[in-house]
């Protein structure tokens, strides 16, 4: 039987405390994006995108290791916060094509031992629950580019698409809108989301959602909104979407779910179409 092709996901994954969050909206819907990666995409290993890891402004870093410990790059959380454990392999075989992947495609590229962040394990702990959904295949990050140049992340994206064909699924990892400046503002017109967080999470949803032939301009023009600032004071939330768009190539996208919230937004989204 061939090997389906595996779509590509965008996941707002939100801050560590969404993990004990049971009953945010967020929480079940990151735990049915997960259900439906390990139940019908159903994939070999997973490539993975954080908004936490940047490597250099042209140079992009692969984490070699096979294993290694958690990073626990959040600060003023509660102790037990700094205990948790995500249970997780990497693939150093897997590393080693991407690594070959990305200097064929002319990108810079440099092999790295290195833990998962936070924007990956605390997202996962709610998608790929260990005792309830288990991902249970190798997991191998990749670091965004330390610029906020959209067309450099989008190539990075279309330099690994092939993998798709492999059974590899590729998950990037950020939020649709994300002010940390603001939150405090934020909570004072609570339950009202700032207008930023409903303008910007619906002009991503109208780029990413464009034809793909489309897609690309379409998103990087997003950058240029005078809401963009807002939303993020800084892109490296929103730069994995980029990732995700160029993995995705000739495949449409679509925001599988959002909410404004506060200064944040939570679009989910994914590239592709899963068998049923």
């Amino acid at each position: 039987m061939a090997q389906q092709r595996t779509p590509v996901y965008f996941l707002s994954h939100g801050g560590p405390t969404i993990m004990e969050q049971h009953d945010h909206p967020a929480y079940a819907k990151l735990q049915a994006i997960g259900a439906e990666i390990t139940q019908k995409v159903k994939p070999k290993a997973v490539v993975v995108f954080s908004a936490h890891w940047q490597g250099e402004r042209d140079v992009v870093e692969v984490n070699t290791a096979e294993t290694m410990g958690l990073i626990y790059d959040f600060y003023g959380f509660p102790p037990h916060y700094y205990e948790m454990q995500y249970p997780n392999t990497g693939s150093p075989e897997l590393a080693t094509k991407l690594l070959k992947l990305f200097s064929d495609a002319g990108i810079k590229v440099e092999g790295v031992r290195r833990g998962l962040d936070h924007g990956v394990w605390a997202g996962f702990m709610c998608a790929f629950d260990p005792k309830t959904n288990p991902l249970n295949v190798p997991v191998v990050q990749v670091s965004l580019f330390d610029t906020e140049d959209p067309d450099q992340h989008y190539k990075l994206g279309q330099a690994i698409s092939s993998l798709r064909d492999e059974g590899v699924q590729i998950i990037c990892s950020g939020m649709a809108v994300h002010n940390l400046r603001d939150m405090r503002r934020a909570m004072q017109q609570a339950p009202k989301p700032m207008p930023y967080a409903v303008t910007f999470d619906e002009a991503l949803k109208e780029a990413a959602e464009t034809s793909p032939e489309s897609r690309q301009k379409a998103m990087s023009e997003l950058l240029m909104r005078p809401d963009a600032r807002k939303a993020h004071p800084t892109f490296e939330h929103l730069l994995p979407v980029y990732v995700a768009a160029g993995a995705a190539g000739s495949d449409s996208a679509k925001q599988l779910w959002t909410m404004a919230e506060g200064s944040m937004a939570w679009g989910q989204f994914r590239f592709g179409e899963v068998e049923a």
